[in-house]
This record gives C-alpha cells, structure tokens and sequence, in this order.
C-alpha cells in the first residue's frame, strides 16, 4: 500500500488511557509500514458519524473500547460469528468497497494468551470456573467452548445474571449459585477471573482458593496491576498463572492483519514497552 499513509485508531470516550496505540504503532514500525494508530475521543452520540467517516478519511479501520462496543454492532454493515454470540465487538474493518465489517476478538486473544505463557494447556484437561457475568466473561465463555471445554461452571455474585449468561450461551456452561463457589473450586483445572475485583482502585477479588488443586490454572483478564491479588496468592501456593496483559496484546494482533495485510507478533519486547506503562 505504497500510495498513502496508512491509518487506524482506537474509539472509546474516554480513551487515552489505551495502551493499543503503543501496540499497534510499535508493530508499524516494526514492519516497515508509513502510517500511524491514533486514539480518537469519540462521544457516544457521535459514534454512527465516526464511524461512517472512516472510508473516506482513508482508516483501515479501528478498535473500540468502553462505551462504544455494543452500541457499534448495530452501525456496521457486517458481523462475524463471535460478535454475533458475544454480543459486542472490538473491531471494525473498512472493505475494499467502503463498507464496514465488525469482529470480536476479545475471546481469540484470551486462548492465545493463554497458550503464549502455557504452552501446555489444554482446555479439555477438567472443569474451569469462570467468575463474572459481564462482557469479558462472554467472550472468555464463548472462546472457552468454542476451543473444546468439557465443563465451564459459571460463578457471579449476583446468581441470576450468571443464570442468564449460561442460558444464553448455552453447554457447556452451568450457572454455579455464589454460595457454592469453594467447592465448585475442589475439583478444577482452571480458574478464570473476569471481573474488575483486584484492579487498581477496585476491591481484591472476594474467594478464597484453598480448596482448588495447585495443580490448576489461575487466569486473571485484569492486567493492572500485573499482579493481581488473586493471581499473587495462587503464584505463591505453586498454582501456574497467566495475567491479564496477554489477551490486550493478542487480541490486537488480528486486528492489524486485518487491517494491513501482515500477523504480528507478540514480542517480549513489545511485552516489556507495554508493561513500563502499566
């Protein structure tokens, strides 16, 4: 694409706390490729207009962010399948005839995140808990069944949101009544926390984790702090563990290809310029 500069962004209001433009500018440079990712403060009434200028501004497209991600299925002109089973999406891609494409990539990224600091793992290997009923925990649930799990148990504080989730998603996933949440950990091969407990400013997360086998996974999306409290004590009673940092980074890098034409790769010194910021 040598006859202009290329471009994309991230939509969110607010928005400069996002770290994809350092991820997506760092991999531009990486590759050679004059353009350029900008974050770009989008208030909810203005987002059916953004987004339509998107073609003619000459963007390849952007990422959206908090609270554009459920509104913005309705403004695109295309869907893939996990948005459509998520119910949001974090990417919209400019067709070559002008139009709109949206994308979910939220649950791709996790399972690569996953697998990039586990390379062992195996979604089949027991039941996994997931705590937490909100958009993370969709697109968590939905990669997770999608990739093969046998059993999800599904734990929130409020029983009934949990309920629904599980309804609407379907098997494997089965709502687990809060109240129940030590011993729906006796038996698992992972624990995933989806929710906003154990990041900065936010409560540490309310379970306690002795009765999950330290031979299980403990997953955490948060990634600030690197290190959640959650993750902190599962580290220290010899649990493996993955953060949450992961899933931004491989979440991204469809994205780019999408838009540019090249996969990406997660490096550890992309990983180290993300993490000084955190």
């Amino acid at each position: 694409m040598p006859d202009r500069f290329l471009l994309a962004g991230v939509m969110g209001f607010p928005v400069m706390h996002s770290r994809s433009p350092k991820i997506h500018n760092y991999w531009l440079e990486k590759h050679g490729l004059s353009g350029r990712y900008v974050p770009l403060a989008v208030r909810p009434e203005g987002l059916q207009a953004a987004l339509r200028a998107l073609p003619a501004l000459g963007f390849s497209g952007c990422n959206l962010t908090i609270p554009h991600k459920e509104t913005a299925m309705r403004l695109v002109d295309k869907l893939d399948a996990a948005s459509k089973r998520i119910g949001a999406i974090n990417c919209v891609t400019v067709e070559k005839d002008g139009s709109l494409s949206g994308s979910n990539n939220d649950g791709y990224g996790y399972i690569q995140s996953v697998l990039h600091a586990q390379p062992k793992w195996r979604v089949d290997a027991g039941p996994i808990v997931v705590l937490g009923a909100g958009g993370g925990a969709r697109a968590v649930l939905a990669a997770l069944a999608e990739r093969g799990a046998r059993e999800i148990r599904l734990i929130n504080r409020t029983d009934t949101r949990a309920s629904l989730l599980a309804e609407d998603l379907g098997a494997p996933i089965k709502a687990i009544p809060w109240s129940q949440r030590a011993h729906a950990l006796k038996d698992a091969a992972m624990l995933v926390n989806t929710t906003s407990q154990g990041m900065i400013g936010q409560p540490a997360l309310d379970i306690e984790i002795e009765t999950l086998p330290r031979t299980a996974l403990v997953s955490d999306i948060v990634y600030v702090p690197k290190m959640t409290p959650l993750l902190a004590v599962a580290k220290a009673r010899g649990n493996p563990i993955v953060g949450g940092l992961g899933m931004l980074l491989h979440q991204a890098r469809p994205a780019f290809k999408g838009w540019f034409g090249i996969e990406p790769e997660v490096t550890p010194e992309l990983v180290a310029m993300i993490e000084a910021t955190l």
